[in-house]
Parts: structure tokens; sequence; C-alpha cells
């Protein structure tokens, strides 16, 4: 649960905050996102930074981790992250960028998730470099099944669809203290 920067409204923008507290202490709310910075969308960027921040210091203090929402503000992002102080694990959702940029995050011990991006054969070296603890999958609001992102990434890393079933849920264990069979 989160406040995405394309859906910040300045008008509801307590009433959200105040929702967001509420709700977001749930059992079956497992983190705090997507939330993040996005520079292609209308809502200020000044905005977007203020309400980021905002939901990596409750992140913090409810001790959940964060879903990243990012859109061409990497460096943004990590220097937010760092100013914070953030102590909960990361998830950059739908990452498709380059392999310079998912080396800078996996240096700070961060998480990447991939979805529909993995289908282009341009994603399979980068893919292919990032270890297996620091991957999710997604489909996200694609058509794409998620089976389909599964079958693909398990054809990268050479391994068996079930195998990276199992590496998944290891990687949920980890970062979400979820178990599921």
């Amino acid at each position: 649960m989160g406040i995405h920067p394309r859906f910040i409204n300045e008008e509801n923008l307590e009433s959200d905050w105040n929702a967001l507290q509420f709700y977001s202490r749930q059992p079956n709310v497992l983190a705090i996102g997507e939330c993040g910075l996005d520079r292609l969308c209308d809502i200020s960027f000044p905005l977007q930074e203020k309400v980021f921040v905002k939901q990596i210091r409750w992140a913090n203090e409810i001790a959940k981790p964060l879903i990243i929402h990012c859109v061409r503000a990497f460096p943004e992002t990590l220097r937010i992250l760092k100013s914070c102080s953030n102590g909960m694990p990361v998830v950059f959702h739908g990452f498709n960028n380059n392999k310079e940029t998912a080396d800078q995050l996996l240096r700070e011990g961060y998480y990447l998730s991939f979805g529909k991006s993995l289908l282009q054969p341009n994603m399979e070296t980068l893919f292919n470099h990032i270890p297996l603890n620091r991957i999710f999958l997604e489909n996200d609001d694609s058509d794409i099944a998620i089976s389909s992102i599964y079958e693909q990434a398990a054809r990268i890393k050479q391994m068996s669809v079930e195998t990276m079933a199992k590496e998944m849920k290891k990687n949920l264990f980890t970062v979400f203290n979820v178990s599921i069979t």
C-alpha cells in the first residue's frame, strides 16, 4: 500500500496519508509502495519528493519493505533513500534500465523486479547478470501471464521454471517474511 507518484493529489493528500497510515499497519499489507519518483508524470517533482520521503520514513517506522516506482529519477531516488537512512528492504518495481544502474542498486543491497520488459531480447544479458537472490518477477498490470515471465526468466538463467519459482519463494521470505507453498 502506498501513494504512487502519478496519483498524488495535493487536495486529498492529508486524507490519503491518514488512510495509508491506518491500513498499512494491517498484517496483510506487506510493503509500502508503489512509492517513488516519476519524471514523466504531471505531478510536481518537489511534491513527489516530499511524499516519497514521508513514505520511506513511515516504512521504517512500521518495519515494512518499500516497493519503488522510479522513472528517470534513479540518482534522486538513491539520494533520498540514503538521506532518510532507510533500513528496510527495497524492491525496484518494473526494472528495465541498464547494467550500470542495476549494479548501483545491487551495491546498495536493493532488489530488482522484472516484468514484461524481460521478454525483450536486449534485457537477457542484463537479467543474466543479476544474482538470483536479488530478483523478483511480476506481470504488474500487463496482459502477459506471470507464467510467461517465469518461463522467460528460467530460460535466460538456464534452469527449470520450478527451480526459478523456488528461488523467488526464497526472496519472498527474505524480503517480506512470507512463506508460500
